[in-house]
């Protein structure tokens, strides 16, 4: 569990975006991951406490349904289905990104078809195969993207130079929010592993020291590499890989192709959580009865729910195909933070609620209702900050999810046609 947490979390971000961090901030950035990092702290204990009360699969659809009723249940179980979604489309583009830095012709035409399929098939089919499968696979990925950025830091510490980080100016606060709003899409994506909690072995207690075990691998690690992405590369705010870039500045091409492998495999692992997690909650609506039943039929030997594996799979797959990373980012972001707030304001509520069919709570956050409640200020703050379009889009997504619960709700409702 502590490995499919950080698999969830070290994905593109933190290989994508310390350059447009930089871009905005300057040295500055540091300030804004320890400030990203004190937000998502307060997240992840409310999902600590309320995921200690859950056994079942579903993960923030489970909570928000169990705390608010089936409607907003099916708007956070879909934002957090399409955040999954287009979290892949922008990872993967971003692994043929790197992979394209050996070899440019997989950038574009048949070669990006052919990389972009070729990882949807494969990691489709590990998952299908079963939780246990893809655990194994998540622990592999894990030690392979761990090595190659503690080595980045371990190393690049050596050569920083203590005069990059003299701020050329003070950045404005439009552009503190904005890099934290980035950020946001480095540091979360933890509630992929809180859903297959239904397969796992005591989740009301793995659940909580997983989450935070793996927060304390994460932040620290993610400041160092900003630290030396910043020291050791002049040109940072310019760089498409920044940290791929900043390897060669200081260890040659050997240095950048570790970088290289290491974002492969990195993001990789990541996709592989993001499959493992989504179809599960189309499965977890489906029990619910919000959607088709054919998304609850799980396969005869493997046990796992592999139509809505292989559905999630192609629209991730046509995603990829469509979009590029940085269109998939905003989405991807606000979707996130509004789930996150379900989550965080069910903390209260189902503390109320203990006894009358809630399970007490394995994990108990300390003053947790103000945690809550700092949480939900800082995540409207961070949304009432976004771009008009990047609203627009989350709404658009919501009034869908909201029609496709409707359309469920008729066909249940229809008389059954006679013989």
């Amino acid at each position: 569990m502590v490995a499919l947490f950080i698999n969830s979390v070290i994905g593109a971000g933190i290989f994508g975006l310390p350059s447009r961090v930089h871009e905005l901030l300057g040295p500055y950035a540091l300030l804004a991951y320890v400030a990203c990092a004190l937000l998502v702290l307060l997240v992840v204990l409310c999902f600590a406490e309320v995921g200690s009360r859950f056994e079942d699969t579903g993960g923030p659809y489970l909570y928000a349904r169990t705390a608010f009723g089936p409607f907003v249940g099916f708007q956070v179980g879909w934002l957090v289905w399409l955040t999954r979604v287009t979290a892949f489309a922008a990872l993967c583009n971003l692994l043929i990104d790197y992979l394209a830095h050996p070899w440019p012709a997989l950038a574009s035409g048949g070669g990006r078809i052919a990389v972009a399929t070729l990882a949807t098939v494969v990691i489709a089919a590990v998952n299908i195969r079963g939780v246990r499968t893809a655990a194994i696979v998540a622990n592999v990925f894990t030690v392979g993207k761990l090595v190659p950025l503690v080595l980045f830091v371990a190393i690049g510490l050596f050569f920083v130079e203590p005069a990059r980080y003299v701020p050329a100016s003070t950045p404005a606060p439009m552009e503190f929010t904005a890099a934290i709003l980035l950020l946001v899409f480095a540091f979360t994506g933890f509630e992929t592993a809180t859903v297959p909690a239904g397969e796992v072995r005591e989740p009301r207690r793995t659940l909580p020291f997983a989450i935070l075990a793996s927060m304390a691998v994460i932040v620290p690690l993610y400041l160092l590499i900003q630290a030396v992405a910043i020291g050791t590369l002049p040109g940072l705010a310019d760089s498409t890989t920044p940290l791929a870039d900043a390897a060669g500045s200081f260890a040659g091409s050997l240095g950048a192709s570790v970088i290289v492998l290491g974002a492969v495999v990195s993001i990789s692992g990541t996709l592989n959580g993001l499959v493992l997690a989504a179809p599960r909650i189309l499965y977890a609506m489906a029990e619910q009865g919000q959607l088709p039943a054919a998304f609850a039929r799980t396969h005869a030997r493997y046990r796992t729910p592999y139509l809505a594996i292989g559905l999630t799979a192609a629209c991730m797959l046509v995603l990829t195909l469509s979009g590029s990373f940085l269109t998939a980012v905003a989405l991807s972001t606000i979707t996130r933070l509004l789930a996150y707030a379900a989550t965080c304001l069910a903390v209260p509520v189902l503390r109320r609620r203990e006894g009358a069919g809630v399970a007490a709570a394995a994990f108990t956050v300390p003053a947790g209702t103000w945690v809550a409640g700092v949480a939900m200020l800082v995540i409207a703050w961070l949304v009432l900050h976004a771009g008009v379009g990047e609203l627009r889009n989350v709404g658009i997504a919501m009034a869908v999810g909201a029609l496709l619960m409707w359309l469920a709700g008729r066909a249940r409702r229809a008389p059954a046609s006679p013989a």
